[in-house]
């Protein structure tokens, strides 16, 4: 799994998406876009996609696009609507781009993939974007409150990946 962390500038979200479903169409390679606000570090998304393929091989998947799939997981839900708040929207973003394998490890693949997106009109430029974490966000995103995190001494980002653990509980 390869993240480019960046900032994008969407004029047209369907366009933009279109893109990375044409990108990882070509390349053999799955790509979600993810505002980097909803994103706790590299764990959380490892995870997310982990559990996706999990769920597709045991045929237990709600989303039939592995990119989508991946989304659910991160999100912790399994409302595809509410999930696509993890996402990027039109305007300027804070990014993370998940660029994966789609069939056989080639990682070639992935290097073309990564090279394709920042080509992209929408790409404004890579940047880190997952070293400071919005805790605000993150807690109101996946509904972890004050009383949690005074519970444990665990990070916020373990947390989120516990959410992330828990939608299988909850299927």
């Amino acid at each position: 799994m390869d993240l480019l962390e960046c900032r994008l500038d969407i004029d047209d979200l369907d366009s933009f998406v279109a893109d990375l479903t044409a990108i990882g169409e070509r390349d053999g390679a799955t790509l979600q876009a993810f505002d980097a606000r909803y994103v706790a570090d590299r764990a959380h998304l490892e995870r997310a996609v982990e559990r996706a393929d999990r769920a597709t091989d045991r045929g237990e998947n709600v989303a039939h696009d592995r990119a989508v799939e991946i989304l659910l997981y991160a999100a912790g839900r399994r409302q595809i609507d509410r999930a696509l708040e993890m996402g990027v929207d039109e305007g300027e973003n804070r990014a993370v781009v998940l660029i994966d394998h789609a069939g056989p490890k080639n990682e070639s693949n992935l290097d073309a993939a990564r090279t394709a997106v920042t080509e992209l009109e929408a790409f404004a430029g890579a940047e880190p974007t997952l070293d400071q974490q919005d805790e605000d966000v993150l807690q109101t995103f996946f509904d972890i409150t004050d009383a949690e995190r005074a519970a444990t001494d665990a990070s916020l980002a373990a947390l989120v990946g516990e959410r992330v653990a828990l939608l299988d509980v909850g299927k």
